[in-house]
């Protein structure tokens, strides 16, 4: 038999914060727009391969 789950940690609470955080900035510096907000960064393309980009 399994035990219960005891519910997140306080660093994946802190984490989903951060996420719901930049969520909430990034729709607010995007309103009113069209496009969906996204927090993830898109992957260089050929122009970018001069730039070092960090995590």
């Amino acid at each position: 038999m399994t035990k219960p789950h005891a519910g997140p940690s306080p660093e994946e609470i802190k984490d989903k914060r951060a996420l719901e955080d930049a969520l909430e900035e990034g729709l607010e510096e995007t309103f009113p727009g069209s496009d969906p907000v996204s927090v993830t960064q898109p992957a260089p393309n050929h122009e970018d391969k001069h730039v070092k980009r960090t995590g």
